[in-house]
């Protein structure tokens, strides 16, 4: 499948790196408008072409979300991000208490993204690779399962230090590979698959639960954390998810929904769990 092909360097200093965003600055600035074709979402990025990437197919434990900067359980959410960090090439990383980046070895670290979009932040959809790229900057390339394993995407998910989410724009057969690289790793319970009760049920007493107990897609994570913020009773729940509207097709079924209700259950009053394995889902966008 083709994705556009950018050269570049990976620079983290001033910037707040988790799991699966990073900063990514293009050799070439002007080559981030032709990302979409150049008629979709913008990249944004500065004059000297520094844009921020989220990485495609995954998604690893938060460890600042919104306004209040809140976290899942942390040894996870920094392991995946010090293996992201790790993989393109970052031997030493120094940080403040807010997890600011103040210095780093090497100060840059030169890598290659390959894309076909934008999220609705301005964010690069990327997969992100370190060293020499596999072909012409700026120019498309065909990507496939061989190029898809030199990514760092394909990395975290092997690692078990992220969960696989999928939207419709990434290609059937590298959605397959990855899809069959995470339950390898959830078999293996390698990772955060140890901890993970995202389908054997979560038990809710409070955001303390979400933040520094259970492991759960931080897709969830995020609506749940959002719901209990409410202070409303965790039996209203799903009606919450109903409201949302988040759309997907459920890939073992081929059903297409919209609201995360229809495979998220509330049992016993205190317990959230989904009823379908992270791979089995493709959502409508990111």
């Amino acid at each position: 499948m083709p994705m556009l092909l950018i050269k570049g360097f990976y620079d983290i200093k001033d910037s707040q790196p988790d799991g699966d965003t990073v900063h990514f600055t293009a050799a070439d600035p002007a080559e981030w408008g032709l990302v979409g074709g150049g008629g979709g979402r913008a990249v944004k990025n500065s004059e000297v072409g520094l844009g921020k990437l989220r990485l495609d197919a995954v998604d690893t434990l938060e460890t600042h979300y919104g306004p209040a900067q809140d976290h899942q359980p942390l040894p996870f959410a920094h392991a995946a991000r010090d293996e992201l960090l790790k993989s393109l090439g970052f031997v030493d990383v120094q940080r403040q208490s807010d997890e600011t980046v103040t210095a780093t070895t090497p100060e840059t670290v030169p890598g290659f993204v390959l894309t076909r979009g934008a999220d609705v932040h301005g964010r690069c959809i990327a997969l992100a690779g370190a060293g020499a790229a596999p072909g012409t900057s700026g120019r498309e390339i065909d990507v496939d399962v061989a190029v898809l394993r030199t990514t760092v995407n394909h990395h975290l998910i092997g690692e078990g230090l992220a969960y696989p989410m999928f939207y419709r724009t990434l290609p059937t057969s590298l959605r397959v590979e990855l899809a069959a690289t995470a339950v390898r790793a959830r078999e293996a319970r390698r990772g955060l698959w140890a901890g993970d009760v995202t389908t054997a049920g979560a038990k809710i007493t409070g955001p303390a639960s979400l933040t520094e107990d259970v492991v759960i897609l931080p897709k969830l994570f995020r609506r749940t954390l959002d719901y209990l913020r409410l202070a409303m009773p965790l039996s209203c729940y799903p009606a919450f998810l109903a409201g949302i509207q988040d759309r997907y097709s459920v890939l073992s079924t081929g059903e297409r929904r919209a609201g995360l209700h229809h495979i998220v259950e509330v049992t016993n009053g205190h317990t959230v769990r989904m009823t379908h394995q992270p791979e089995d889902l493709v959502f409508e966008d990111a």
